[in-house]
């Protein structure tokens, strides 16, 4: 079983009488991981601007294509698709050929892609996000860069995941403010084109110079705690072990979900304002971002499956709070406890199939894992919007959303017990 500490595991007893005889085992870890961490936390960060163009310029965009907003928020919607399918056939192959060259492709991809999306109509939009950078650019980029970083780590992997896993969120603070001086001097084609151009520029430095192998030596050292091939997960099949995984990633994206897509909405219904709203969701954002590290500390210490039953628990009753809240206190208070809380659960899976399948295979399995989430978040956006229509309010909305949390905990807790029998004595 991996090593969950931070620190060198004390010794069994039986290996070594004496503290004075004891020497922790060595540790994959080196200064270099950080610096590899820290430069795909850099590359995510350049690389997440595709969704904000969008984000930022959506009523010229729609106005210039002759359609209702629904468009580009629809080709929004297709790359995250397009990324989460494209990431199982790119993971299996940068664990074939390295992962420099596919983030490499995946950056050139981005700067067609772009090129493509401001080269024409909607159709030019739909292909561009969802084919080439979706499928073919950003699948390149999230899981095969997050199954890097879990290589070069044995006992702060958590950590590590969880620092990575903040580049988006970066991000999102700022490309926005790029973008929107952008549209004011180039408008939105040549806003695409810009970033197209800038991110590969940056990125292909970064991926040529950073994103190198683990050491041979090194290897070798990391297979030692490995799971073997084809051995029992969670004292039942491995395929199932991973299917469950996804179903409990899809069940808990659901209800994720429904406060980042509908926030500035349901506060507008209850009287805010749109800038009240916004001001909500950066709160909500900012929470998140300022406590991964602790449910990356967290789960090196816990575990992956525990973090994630954690961080369930906590979503779960953030969602009920929204669904108490009347005023902007509440709303302010259940958006804070939702930013804290769910904030470890996604890099939480990536440490958990580390955790428990064999490192060769985890180029497929973690994108495969992730792609449940992927579905979930579409899907939990998509489920709001409807339940919104039909009844007039989001109460339903979030009572359906607590009632997907609910089942994700059942998952997790039934996982988790089978977690304890397995690696019972």
């Amino acid at each position: 079983m991996p090593h969950r500490l931070c620190r060198p595991p004390f010794p069994d007893a039986e290996e070594h009488r004496t503290l004075h005889n004891w020497r922790p085992r060595p540790s994959i870890e080196t200064r270099t991981s950080w610096v590899v961490a820290c430069s795909v936390l850099v590359i995510l960060m350049i690389s997440s601007g595709t969704p904000w163009i969008l984000v930022v310029a959506m009523k010229p965009v729609a106005s210039d294509l002759g359609v209702a907003r629904t468009g580009p928020a629809l080709a929004g919607s297709l790359t995250v698709l397009g990324a989460g399918f494209g990431a199982i056939a790119m993971g299996w192959l940068a664990s074939r050929i390295g992962v420099r060259w596919v983030v490499a492709f995946g950056s050139v991809m981005i700067c067609i892609g772009h090129a493509v999306a401001a080269s024409g109509g909607i159709w030019s939009l739909y292909i561009a996000y969802a084919l080439i950078l979706g499928a073919l650019g950003h699948a390149c980029l999230n899981s095969p860069l997050q199954v890097h970083v879990s290589h070069w780590f044995d006992r702060c992997r958590g950590r590590a995941l969880a620092l990575v896993a903040s580049g988006p969120y970066v991000g999102g603070i700022i490309w926005p403010v790029i973008f929107e001086r952008g549209l004011q001097a180039w408008g939105w084609r040549g806003t695409m084109l810009f970033y197209g151009v800038l991110q590969l520029v940056l990125v292909l430095p970064l991926a040529g110079v950073l994103l190198r192998r683990l050491p041979a030596s090194a290897q070798g050292l990391a297979l030692q705690d490995e799971p073997m091939p084809g051995a029992r997960v969670l004292d039942m099949p491995p395929r199932l072990a991973l299917a469950l995984l996804a179903s409990a990633s899809f069940l808990c994206c659901i209800p994720m979900a429904l406060p980042t897509v509908h926030l500035v909405s349901l506060c507008t219904d209850l009287g805010l304002s749109a800038a009240q709203g916004v001001g909500i969701l950066s709160l909500l954002q900012i929470c998140a971002f300022t406590s991964r590290q602790f449910w990356g500390w967290l789960s090196d210490r816990i575990g992956g499956l525990r973090s994630i039953l954690a961080g369930s628990v906590c979503q779960a009753l953030a969602i009920a709070g929204f669904l108490a809240s009347t005023d902007e206190t509440g709303l302010v208070a259940a958006a804070a406890g939702f930013g804290l809380g769910f904030a470890g659960i996604i890099p939480a899976y990536a440490l958990t199939v580390r955790e428990l399948f064999p490192a060769a295979a985890a180029g497929w399995q973690v994108p495969m894992v992730s792609l449940g989430g992927t579905l979930g978040m579409a899907g939990g956006g998509w489920l709001g919007a409807t339940l919104y229509e039909g009844f007039g309010t989001y109460a339903t909305a979030f009572a359906v959303g607590l009632v997907f949390n609910l089942m994700h905990l059942v998952l997790l807790s039934v996982l988790v017990a089978r977690r304890g029998r397995a690696v019972a004595p």
